[in-house]
């Protein structure tokens, strides 16, 4: 299917939820995005596996960076697309395929941008960090991420949502002694101890703390649990697994620590990691973003690209059409009036 980039938004933003996108073949999304791109000779269109770049080389005393990536979570019988009640449905409506749309019609009017920017559509999102494409650029070919500030078109309902939490997960096991349940005396319940550690996570207060002007609450959360191998044995060991969602005020070593002092007395094993991000608001370029768009922002509430963007020194802000309340729902659904508002608000920025 060929993309018009220059034709309908919502046609547009159609033909790119029907062609699928499942993580891991985003191929036939990827190929369709070069192809409409790389006639344009305003843009420099560079493909890095199933990741598109496409750069305007002005000379601007600034570059943006949008980006957007292609894949989906697994299609549930939500595909091909419909349109309905001003609704777009289908399987990558709301994440985040608006956002590519809006960010591929945009790629093709901004000849003449009034900042050099940066177009990324990128692979393996949805999917272990360490497959994002974005890893990969940063370490191969960090010059393609770079700008003084970056716009991550995830679903805001076109508001803007600054930084983001960061996320870490960890595992407390107790052990016990097996037993034949029938002389449970002679063992030692290793599911029953696990009850402390959840009492302390029931009873766990997370903080809201402000951080550049935006309020983030934390969380401490048990995931997963599990113990036992059979109905008639005295389990000898449970595992509960938690996640922890901290503000970007945290680092590394402040949040570790801070697992470490709710869980004192048990061994954490540590699963992984990935630091929030600062909504770096104050600087000019962002206010001026704001300005644009207008609306009050608030705090992303999860974990997004914007991090990858923070750690090379480049501000970054989460904003697009469509609820991520709805994101993965197997009824997403993304407004039309989402879909104009992000576009207009970044053309007159932009142009």
């Amino acid at each position: 299917m060929s993309l018009d980039l220059r034709g309908d938004l919502v046609r547009l933003f159609r033909d790119i939820v029907d062609i699928e996108s499942v993580s891991g073949h985003e191929g036939p999304l990827a190929d369709a995005v070069e192809a409409a791109l790389a006639p344009l000779s305003h843009l420099a269109v560079v493909r890095d596996g199933d990741t598109v770049i496409a750069r305007t080389g002005l000379g601007r005393d600034q570059r943006v960076v949008i980006a957007g990536h292609l894949d989906t979570v697994p299609v549930a019988g939500n595909l091909p697309s419909r349109l309905a009640d001003g609704l777009v449905h289908g399987r990558g409506t709301v994440d985040m395929k608006g956002g590519v749309a809006v960010a591929l019609g945009l790629a093709a009017a901004l000849e003449q941008p009034s900042k050099d920017i940066t177009w990324i559509f990128y692979d393996h999102e949805e999917v272990a960090a360490t497959d994002n494409s974005l890893t990969r650029l940063a370490a191969s070919r960090p010059e393609l991420l770079t700008g003084d500030f970056a716009i991550l078109m995830e679903p805001t309902s076109a508001r803007v949502e600054g930084g983001c939490q960061g996320t870490l997960r960890f595992t407390v096991t107790t052990r016990g002694r097996a037993a034949h349940s029938a002389r449970a005396w002679r063992g030692h319940n290793a599911i029953h101890d696990a009850g402390e550690v959840l009492r302390r996570l029931e009873a766990y207060r997370p903080r809201t703390v402000k951080v550049d002007g935006l309020s983030y609450r934390e969380g401490m959360n048990a995931v997963d649990i599990r113990g036992g191998i059979a109905g008639n044995v005295i389990p000898d060991s449970c595992t509960v697994t938690v996640n922890f969602r901290f503000a970007p005020d945290r680092d590394e070593a402040d949040a570790l620590a801070h697992c470490r002092e709710l869980m004192d007395g048990y061994d954490l094993e540590f699963i992984d990691l990935a630091l929030g991000a600062r909504p770096g608001l104050d600087r000019p370029l962002a206010r001026d973003f704001l300005a644009a768009v207008g609306g009050e922002p608030v705090a992303k509430f999860g974990w997004t690209d914007v991090a990858r963007f923070s750690a090379l020194g480049v501000p970054a802000v989460n904003y697009g059409p469509g609820d991520p309340l709805l994101a993965h729902a197997d009824d997403e659904a993304c407004p039309v009036t989402d879909l104009y508002a992000c576009r207009d608000a970044l053309a007159r920025w932009l142009g």
